[in-house]
């Protein structure tokens, strides 16, 4: 699920010993062991990456050696839970989790700013809506077309070089985008081209970063991390989009989207720093379409991921009429890039909200949970379609955003949990390509709808679409009944 969990069985708190007793060690061990029989071939739930780390410090480095790796098992690189440390915020007391948590808050912050900087950036380059919808669908199209590759490359190399090499393609590329700006009126062409480009380095890094989280925490420690890269993608669209829209309205959208690309600098330094990890990986040697089959029939075998993949498929199709008719509504009826900006600030706000009631979350039914929570999203296109003024949208942003922060970061925890790390990037991939594989359609399509029924029709067909899609989407019996852990394997 991409626009993109947990059990009785877990402290209310969230939280866990940083130091077992012997004997929770011991059963720690045989459970271990009876999960990873027979995972190894189809990611089966039984493997998860939660039950390959151990509650403890001193237990994994007993366990692996300073490198944390274990004899036989799947190497969890520095993860350590810590979650008993101040609450849910112990996964930061992790050095390695530190840096890549402050290497995602300063790329979201930067990331923040482009939807705003880049739209208006074509709309003063006198672009009609459906040159806006090429430039944002070059965009798009790149990331979905490199996403199975990302999945595969990431299981099989090193995670953190990945994520440092794709954050230097977008900062050339981003960096080359904003100097066409500001040096003068680029063709359209360019801006599309260029924003292909940042698009396919985006494309293999999500599958990487999403296989990556696993191997910085424990099981105990993802849902507390997926809810604080959630509260800084939260902070940074809450500041980003008023940022940019100031930039945009003073120096010009070029200085916005340099700006980004420097986030991207900063990026690579902190992911830099991360020391090396084990990795997790099938250590005989495959071809890629091997490794393709193989991310597949992990995907597949579970029918609440592909059945979720697929309604967030077609959600994502809808929501491309926010971002090319929402910034035109705005121009035309709210007053510009201004507007926007405080429109999108606003939902950063509610990110906010929503990534603190992320940490201690516990739902029974995570997916029926997430499914619930994505519901409201779509809430700011029925007021903009109203033709309500600023603040009331702004509002309906800050409640979508909720609801979207709370289904991410439950949906990320629930598939970290129920797949193995040694095919979590491709199943990742198969997510994020799935998820995200009608989206340039959507934003190829929603312009000449919206030439053709208006900005506020194109918006109602994409609010009572979504309405529709979640009352299919529960009908699904595995999505409605699917638990927050595994059930352990018998065996």
């Amino acid at each position: 699920m991409r626009s993109a969990r947990p059990s009785t069985s877990r402290p209310s708190g969230g939280s866990a010993k940083p130091c077992a007793a012997s004997a929770t060690r011991r059963a720690w061990a045989a459970d271990s062991r009876s999960r990873r029989r027979g995972a190894a071939a189809t990611g089966d739930d039984g493997g998860e990456a939660g039950s390959t780390t151990p509650s403890c410090p001193t237990a994994q480095r007993t366990r692996g050696g300073a490198d944390g790796r274990r004899a036989g098992g799947v190497g969890r690189g520095l993860a350590c839970p810590a979650v008993a440390w101040s609450g849910h915020l112990g996964v930061l007391r992790e050095r390695p989790y530190r840096l890549l948590f402050a290497g995602q808050a300063v790329s979201l912050f930067g990331d923040a700013m482009v939807d705003v900087a880049l739209a208006f950036a074509v709309i003063k380059l006198g672009a009609s809506p459906a040159q806006l919808g090429l430039v944002f669908t070059a965009r798009s199209i790149a990331m979905v077309a490199a996403l199975l590759a990302g999945g595969v490359l990431a299981d099989r190399l090193d995670r953190r070089a990945i994520l440092v090499a794709c954050d230097l393609v977008r900062l050339a590329a981003q960096g080359a985008l904003a100097a066409a700006l500001i040096a003068g009126h680029p063709a359209i062409w360019v801006l599309a081209a260029l924003s292909a480009v940042t698009g396919a380095a985006t494309g293999v890094f999500n599958p990487t970063s999403t296989g990556f989280l696993p191997s910085v925490v424990s099981a105990e420690g993802l849902q507390p991390a997926n809810a604080l890269r959630g509260l800084s993608a939260s902070a940074g669209r809450m500041a980003g989009p008023v940022l940019s829209g100031v930039l945009v309205a003073t120096v010009g959208a070029g200085w916005a989207l340099a700006a980004d690309a420097a986030t991207f600098a900063l990026s690579a330094a902190f992911l830099g720093r991360i020391p090396a990890i084990a990795r997790t990986g099938p250590a005989a040697a495959t071809s890629y379409l091997a490794d393709l089959r193989e991310g597949w029939q992990a995907f597949r075998s579970r029918t609440w991921l592909w059945a979720f993949v697929a309604w967030a498929s077609f959600s994502n199709m809808l929501f491309g009429c926010w971002t090319v008719v929402g910034p035109l509504t705005a121009e035309r009826d709210l007053g510009g890039a201004a507007a926007w900006g405080a429109i999108l600030g606003a939902s950063g706000v509610g990110g906010l909200i929503g990534g603190v009631l992320a940490l201690r979350l516990r739902p029974q039914r995570p997916l029926v949970f997430s499914v619930l929570a994505f519901a409201i999203f779509f809430l700011p296109l029925a007021l903009l379609a109203l033709g309500l003024p600023v603040v009331p949208v702004a509002a309906g942003a800050l409640v979508g955003e909720i609801g979207l922060v709370l289904t991410i970061t439950v949906w990320e925890s629930t598939l970290q949990r129920h797949v193995a790390p040694a095919v979590l990037s491709r199943v990742s991939a198969y997510d994020w390509f799935g998820s995200l594989a009608f989206q340039p359609l959507g934003l190829a399509l929603w312009g000449p709808v919206a030439a053709t029924i208006g900005y506020h029709g194109a918006l109602w067909v994409a609010f009572v679409g979504h309405l529709a899609g979640v009352a299919v989407i529960l009908t699904v019996r595995d999505v409605r009944r699917l638990p927050p852990v595994p059930r352990p394997t018998p065996g």
